[in-house]
This record gives C-alpha cells, sequence and structure tokens, in this order.
C-alpha cells in the first residue's frame, strides 16, 4: 500500500511509503489511479518511494519461492551462496518469533 496525498481537486500530488500528518489515505500499489500518476509523474522521489514499497512485497514472493524450490528439491539450501543462506536463514527465524508472538497474543482458552 502507498499513502498518497491529494489535492483540493481530489488529484493525486504525492506518494509516500508511510503515513504523514497531513494524509492517511491509501492505494494499493495495482490502482490503476496510481499507476497512472506515477506514469506521468516528473517526481521522481514518488517513483522511488512506490518503488520501495513494491520491493518489500517482492521480498516475500522471492522468499516464498526459494523455500518452494527448496522444498520440492527443485534446489538445495547449500546450493546458495553462504551470504544468501545467511540472510534467508536470519529471515526465517525473526518470521518464526513474530509467528510465535502472534501465537503468544492469539490463543484464547475461552477465560472471558
Amino acid at each position: 500500500m502507498a499513502y498518497i496525498q491529494r489535492n483540493e481537486a481530489g488529484k493525486i500530488i504525492a506518494v509516500f511509503e508511510a503515513p504523514q500528518a497531513d494524509n492517511q489515505e491509501y492505494l494499493s500499489l495495482d490502482s490503476p489511479e496510481l499507476i497512472e500518476y506515477l506514469v506521468k509523474s516528473s517526481n521522481s522521489e514518488d517513483v522511488l518511494s512506490a518503488l520501495s514499497i513494491s520491493d518489500i512485497t517482492l521480498i516475500r514472493v522471492l522468499d516464498d519461492l526459494i523455500n518452494t524450490l527448496i522444498e520440492n528439491k527443485v534446489i538445495l539450501f547449500t546450493d546458495l551462496p553462504i551470504a544468501a543462506q545467511e540472510k534467508l536463514a536470519g529471515r526465517e527465524k525473526i518470521r518464526g518469533h513474530l509467528n510465535n508472538l502472534d501465537n503468544l497474543l492469539n490463543d484464547d482458552d475461552g477465560i472471558l
């Protein structure tokens, strides 16, 4: 999602990675209105913001793709360069920790 700012006429005039004090509206990166704005925009910062947001979602897709290739034995984890192995292992640990935290918060024993 990209946070946007509109002018009085309702046209997009700026794009941000995070909400700003004066604009909380957000659009999906595949929104036709946002794509049209970015294609026509002469503001490289808006385009860079959209690319940065897109990079975050693409990283997750690549993580899932690599895991699928490993699970289906198309590649071995050890076939990857050491630096890639370390980064992927670190992300898995962090994601596992986050899942554990989510499970702790979502445990409902029906006490209430």
